[in-house]
């Protein structure tokens, strides 16, 4: 069964050891299971951090083989309007386990819960209080600011934050070395930038490149997979619109997009990291950037891709005449 799954979830962590880069939040997390005081659990971050395995983690260190009988997990798929938490998480929370192997509490995970509705959360935060003695609950979220704030006050918060790069190498070397996966260097170094502090993400796009190809993954087979536009296609279309007139800088955009299928969203993004290495003066810097955000902005608006095209030329070039 190992060998059909996807690897984000044959690799993902068994115990709290294997978990990397939260090691601040893993180290409290582990004492307060020794000392056999769980509170009430928030964790909020981006996706991809490890919010689900951590808590998986835990609950396996708890219960070990009564983990299935002593854990109710809900996730976004599942309907969890106020019937569900009047009945479903109610009933369970109420209970108690005759065979707990000396755990007092039950353990209910609440994954991906700021898509509750609020109907859901207020009714959640009577049952939290009313059946302590006999439940822990641990609250996933991506946005903290979606839940309640009378929900979080009554957890104890972390917050998980994008996993850093050596944590994300150290990883993926792992998985390299079990899998046999033939990749080069700089490759790895793409991947590893690319993932953004997503683990998942990083993973899914090795096994993705792995099954693509029967030889070695290369640098350009990173950034197609995960449809990056490539660092040197960005300078080019930046170096055309500093040193070209606007109409070859326009039709080189247009190339681009077509050739590359780059959207202007990629093109601002790249150009912002680029600029960001130049030594520029502050007025041309925040011009340029409050150009691209209005820009940015106007994309997402639904604006046209010829008219924000011909705009991004314009900022730039108005910005660097005052270098």
């Amino acid at each position: 069964m190992s060998d059909t799954l996807p690897w984000i979830e044959k690799y993902r962590p068994e115990s709290l050891d294997d978990i990397y880069g939260q090691q601040e939040i893993i180290t409290t997390v582990h004492k307060f299971i020794q000392t056999g005081k769980l509170p009430h659990l928030l964790f909020y971050g981006p996706p991809g951090t490890g919010k689900t395995s951590t808590i998986i983690a835990v609950a396996r260190e708890i219960y070990g083989k009564n983990y299935k009988n002593m854990v109710l997990e809900l996730n976004a798929s599942d309907d969890r309007g106020i019937d569900v938490v009047r009945n479903q998480i109610k009933n369970f929370a109420s209970t108690r386990q005759i065979f707990n192997q000396g755990n007092s509490f039950k353990l209910i995970i609440l994954d991906e819960a700021d898509a509750m509705t609020n109907a859901a959360q207020n009714s959640l935060r009577r049952i939290i209080e009313k059946f302590t003695k006999n439940c822990r609950f641990c609250i996933l979220a991506n946005y903290s600011h979606k839940l309640n704030p009378a929900l979080i006050s009554r957890c104890t918060r972390f917050r998980f934050h994008p996993i850093d790069t050596e944590a994300i190498r150290e990883r993926i070397k792992v998985v390299i070395t079990k899998e046999q996966v033939d990749i080069d260097a700089k490759a790895v170094d793409a991947l590893v930038q690319l993932s953004k502090g997503d683990m998942r993400r990083a993973l899914n796009v090795l096994q993705a490149c792995k099954a693509a190809t029967a030889g070695s993954i290369d640098l350009d087979m990173i950034y197609e997979c995960i449809g990056a536009p490539h660092p040197q296609d960005i300078e080019t279309v930046l170096d055309s619109i500093l040193k070209d007139d606007w109409t070859t800088a326009y039709i080189t955009i247009n190339k681009f997009k077509t050739t590359k299928g780059l959207a202007l969203i990629d093109l601002i993004a790249g150009f912002v990291d680029i600029l960001n290495n130049y030594k520029l003066n502050n007025k041309t810097r925040v011009g340029i950037l409050k150009g691209l955000s209005d820009i940015e902005y106007g994309i997402s608006k639904g604006g046209n891709d010829k008219i924000q095209s011909s705009a991004i030329i314009g900022v730039i070039k108005s910005a660097m005449e005052n270098e």
